[in-house]
């Protein structure tokens, strides 16, 4: 069960990741099948016009299902979207927040809708989304 106040505005329990690195850069890639080189290789990310590599789309979004089922058994997702805005570059923190957006009664159990957001500490968002779930 949630130990936050589950009403219509709450902001929910933020998860801060730790800097992405080089290593966290490498590991993601062996476990989720991604090694576009642009992520993995400087020498890449240079000729395509960027400073360092960067991390994979999906890490940021892992993040977000990690802040998820920090809240609530993952049974308990109903529906999990995100749209990424920016890059997450490597050495950034990402940080994760929620808000409830609305509660309702939907097929015969209540669902809140969460705004998601992952930023870095500068300000920059990397990623936006919304997700439901269903709650006691």
């Amino acid at each position: 069960m949630p130990a936050f106040a589950l009403e219509v505005g709450a902001e929910l329990p933020q998860l801060r990741a730790e800097p992405i690195s080089r290593t966290t850069l490498a590991l993601f890639a062996a476990g989720s099948g991604d090694h576009n080189p642009i992520h993995l290789d400087i020498d890449v990310a240079r000729s395509g016009g960027f400073d360092d590599v960067f991390a994979q789309g999906m890490l940021s979004m892992a993040f977000l299902g990690r802040l998820l089922t920090n809240i609530t058994p993952q049974a308990n997702i109903r529906d999990f979207r995100v749209r990424f805005a920016a890059i997450t570059p490597v050495y950034g923190q990402p940080t994760c927040t929620a808000r409830v957006v609305s509660i309702a009664d939907v097929d015969g159990e209540r669902r809140a809708t969460l705004d998601l957001q992952v930023a870095l500490a500068d300000g920059t968002v990397t990623l936006i989304g919304d997700a439901v779930v269903a709650v006691p």
